[in-house]
């Protein structure tokens, strides 16, 4: 027991931060959790329009980035999402599947706050909010916080403060500072599930602003098939946002814009319509299909213009290349690429090797999920591993 009589002390009341306290007070553990925040679980009433995607039936390790691909597999593997799932029906929480796999409440995701500080009260966690933590020191086996006038003690302590995506919800690079602070490295974060920035050249889409369409997108070797949308800044939609998090700065993006077209539809458009401009053989929305055809120099009927020129057209149309100049970064990003390293965690238990006692889980953590309730699963698991090890 600490000074004050705690097992644990949990820094951050977000997804990971409630499952870990809640884990580890079912197994008996005194354990106090601290938010700056003035209320627990933020990020987690504002996620998926207020109605909380929590989870991916098809989660899979494969649908998360880390410098080690393999970190994720122990705690999603002990934590499912059936196991979830099976907490929100024992609290009569109704949801549904909205599209590829991801669920959501049908009512409010404070359903999902209330049934988190509900297995919080079961376990006699003690929760105090509003008040950032000032100082944190680690002597003789304790983990000391201060938190106003207050001091805190406890031999073990969990990172659960997530990353800086998001500032105005109050996050911050906090996680990554303590994690050095205790000789823990760092991957540098990057904003992930970001809308991208468009200039040069395809600054003429941002004309597009609200248009949106289904493609598939491609960035290095990712590859989604989603909607995009264009934006007065570039562009965004689930498919840009889920390949923001493999793009790096510099690389292109390819949108194929008609993936379901059978090879040479081009031609054969010309030969059913030889009269059609090609905006209205494109099977898109008119102004998006009006901008494509602008800047492929592809003005009057189908029947003028030449098969070596549609099928060029036809191939730009399936690989058109954007270079992004860059992301909408943190204040719009819904997640973070990089944070704590893996090397330095047990992927069991989420503990620090170098530091006994000491545990990171979450967003914090170098794994990031897809988009569609791969990141709160994530948060659930690493949690819940944490929670069993305390």
């Amino acid at each position: 027991m600490g000074l004050s009589g705690y097992d644990a002390i949990v820094l951050g009341g977000g997804a990971a931060g409630l499952m870990c306290a809640a884990v580890a007070g079912q197994r008996g553990r005194r354990i106090l959790l601290l938010d700056h925040a003035d209320q627990v679980g933020k990020k987690i009433l504002i996620s998926g329009g207020g109605r909380c995607n929590f989870t991916n039936i098809h989660t899979a390790p494969d649908r998360f980035l880390s410098a080690n691909p393999h970190f994720a597999k122990s705690a999603l593997a002990r934590y499912t999402p059936a196991d979830f799932i099976a907490l929100v029906e024992r609290y009569g929480i109704a949801y549904h599947e909205k599209t590829l796999g991801q669920l959501f409440c049908d009512g409010s995701a404070k359903q999902i706050v209330a049934m988190l500080l509900g297995e919080c009260a079961k376990g006699g966690v003690e929760i105090r909010c509003g008040q950032p933590a000032n100082t944190i020191d680690h002597a003789d086996g304790r983990f000391r916080v201060r938190v106003g006038s207050a001091d805190f003690a406890a031999p073990n302590l969990v990172i659960a403060t997530g990353g800086p995506s998001i500032p105005k919800m109050g996050a911050t690079g906090f996680a990554y500072d303590l994690a050095r602070q205790f000789g823990l490295k760092v991957v540098e974060p990057r904003p992930a599930l970001v809308p991208l920035t468009l200039g040069g050249n395809d600054v003429l889409f941002r004309e597009l602003s609200g248009v949106a369409t289904p493609v598939d997108a491609r960035a290095g070797k990712a590859a989604f098939r989603e909607a995009a949308l264009f934006t007065h800044k570039g562009l965004s939609g689930p498919a840009i946002l889920q390949i923001s998090s493999y793009w790096r700065h510099g690389e292109p993006v390819t949108i194929d814009f008609l993936p379901d077209a059978a090879p040479g539809w081009l031609l054969d458009a010309k030969r059913k319509r030889p009269r059609a401009a090609l905006a209205s053989a494109l099977p898109l929305p008119d102004r998006l299909a009006q901008t494509l055809a602008h800047r492929l120099a592809l003005s009057g009927e189908l029947g003028a213009q030449t098969d070596r020129k549609l099928a060029d057209a036809e191939a730009r149309l399936k690989r058109w290349i954007f270079h992004p100049t860059g992301t909408e970064g943190f204040a719009k990003a819904e997640v973070t690429v990089g944070g704590i390293a893996t090397a330095n965690l047990s992927s069991q238990t989420m503990m620090a090797k170098s530091m006994p006692g000491l545990y990171a889980v979450g967003e914090a953590v170098d794994v990031t999920g897809w988009l569609g309730g791969y990141n709160f699963q994530w948060a659930w698991a690493s949690g819940h591993a944490a929670g069993q090890a305390l």
